[in-house]
């Protein structure tokens, strides 16, 4: 085993001095930078000779060493790890070379060699892992698992007096009690309206994910379950079905014929509905759906963590007009032939062909107590004529001025504008629920909006796979027991009708006997 000093060489301070200069709550990945750049940089020495402190000056000037602000920061439990690690390599004799290790005195991983493959196969990795866990932002995420705390962040609105009331349940089969625990709408033949607000955000640049689970445990017949993403300028108190929205995403479920995923988005002011048909599950147990956003304008629909659409924007929502129309100035000429077949001119109709198309039967004879007087002139019923031919054509033949179909030039449409800004929604400030119910049961939960694509995927597989089978299982169960309890009273029930039998023969038998007695 390799010995390990006591304290760090002298180039290693020098090392994490800007580190030092803003270690603070926060960290800028400036820094950062700076220490990829050093420990990628080749210095004028020799292999195995350690670097000197000259070799780590020059730090960017974005770093925070430069005392210039970093726009993107660092927790703190990063910057503690990504030190714990350079020290750990820093102090020890142990090199990332085992050929250095045994031709040169290798003091660690500061010599040529050693930094190359330090950069490459730890730090970058680990440097572009922290960049992508500081680009993303989770903006709102709800699983309802800490009791009734949910009514302080959750509004019902007051712009009806007879709104439908969300209650925190479980239902009557779950995977896990409190994982599945959600908001239940309780009360049947009702529209129920309940948002919730967080911190203003815009998602220019990033993607936006709306994702969530719905269960519809009572096996819904008709009713709504999405939920409605937006802006700030919503008044939560007086949240209804006219109130603006940004997004509007969910299953919607209404007999045999709609069972549909809604995708409806809000772009200048006006709601758009997508022009696809995205079928929903329509079962009793729990789905998520994810909606995701990105920017470059194109989306994808999730059910269960899976894709079931995914598209262009502009191409599946009719946001903006056509790109190009119909020329106005051009007309199809006086002279343009578009018809392929026409009729041969040399094809006459037979003299023998006009057959009336019913005869009189003549099998029919008229009846003997047939009275003309009274009963009118006898007529002999009508049948179909065996000769009849039907109308007459004349035969087709292929056109020889024929030209084809005549299609009516195209030009850019004037009025067409591309915007690649379709995407985005400048104030994302709250989400909520607002729907009608006939029949009353569906749980929503886990209820997520973020612009980390990665971060919802690991969301459902911890909320709602893990949870799946065993809701599955249950529920099985449920039905089995019900089955069984069905089939003992059904059973009981006959050995009841059986025995209310038997007294009766017998009592019948009894009487009988009495009345042979008596005679």
């Amino acid at each position: 085993m390799l010995p390990v000093r006591r304290s760090l060489p002298p180039e290693v301070p020098s090392l994490l001095a800007p580190a030092a200069s803003c270690y603070s709550w926060t960290f800028p990945i400036g820094c950062l930078s700076h220490y990829t750049s050093v420990l990628t940089r080749l210095p004028h020495s020799q292999p195995g000779r350690p670097v000197g402190v000259e070799a780590f000056t020059g730090y960017p000037q974005t770093c925070c060493g430069g005392r210039v602000e970093c726009p993107t920061r660092l927790r703190e439990s990063y910057v503690i790890v990504l030190l714990l690690f350079l020290a750990f390599f820093s102090s020890s004799k142990w090199c990332l070379n085992s050929d250095h290790l045994r031709r040169f005195r290798c003091r660690g991983p500061f010599c040529v060699q050693c930094r190359r493959i330090l950069a490459m196969r730890f730090i970058i990795p680990f440097i572009l892992a922290l960049v992508a866990l500081v680009k993303s932002e989770v903006h709102f995420e709800e699983r309802f698992d800490d009791g009734n705390a949910w009514e302080d962040r959750w509004i019902n609105s007051a712009h009806k007096t007879d709104y439908g009331k969300f209650e925190l349940s479980h239902g009557k089969f779950y995977g896990d009690a409190q994982k599945d625990q959600g908001i239940q709408t309780s009360q049947d033949a009702k529209f129920y309206s309940v948002s919730a607000k967080f911190d203003k955000f815009t998602n220019a640049d990033k993607p936006l994910v709306v994702q969530f689970t719905v269960k519809h445990e009572q096996n819904i017949d008709c009713g709504g379950g999405y939920v409605k993403v937006f802006g700030c300028d919503v008044d939560q108190k007086a949240f209804h079905g006219e109130s603006p929205y940004h997004l509007m995403f969910g299953p919607d479920i209404c007999g045999p014929g709609t069972k549909k995923v809604h995708v409806i988005v809000n772009y200048k002011g006006k709601n758009h509905l997508i022009k696809k048909d995205v079928r929903c599950k329509d079962d009793v147990y729990t789905h998520l759906y994810a909606l995701i956003i990105r920017p470059d304008n194109t989306y994808e629909v999730r059910i269960d963590n899976e894709k079931v659409e995914s598209g262009e924007l502009e191409a599946d929502w009719d946001f903006l007009p056509a790109k190009t129309i119909k020329d106005p100035d051009a007309k199809k000429p006086e002279d343009w032939d578009d018809r392929a077949k026409i009729d041969d001119p040399e094809d006459k109709k037979p003299e023998d062909w006009d057959k009336p198309e019913h005869i009189p039967d003549p099998d029919a004879a008229k009846p003997e107590d047939w009275d003309d007087e009274m009963d009118g002139e006898w007529e002999p019923p009508m049948i179909d004529n065996p000769e009849y031919k039907g109308e007459w054509k004349p035969k087709q033949i292929d056109n020889p001025s024929y030209k084809g179909v005549w299609v009516h030039p195209m030009i850019d449409n004037p009025d067409y504008t591309a915007d690649p800004e379709i995407y985005k929604f400048d104030d994302v400030c709250g989400i909520g629920f607002d729907l009608w119910q006939v029949k009353s049961g569906t749980i929503f939960d886990n209820v997520l909006v973020t612009d980390d694509v990665d971060y919802a995927k690991k969301v459902a597989e911890s909320v709602w796979k893990e949870t799946a089978d065993g809701e599955k299982k249950m529920k099985e169960k449920q039905d089995e027991d019900e089955r069984k309890k069905a089939e003992e009273e059904s059973s009981k029930s006959k050995d009841a009708d059986d025995e209310d039998d038997e007294d009766l023969d017998e009592a019948e038998e009894k009487t009988h006997d009495h009345e042979h007695d008596e005679f």
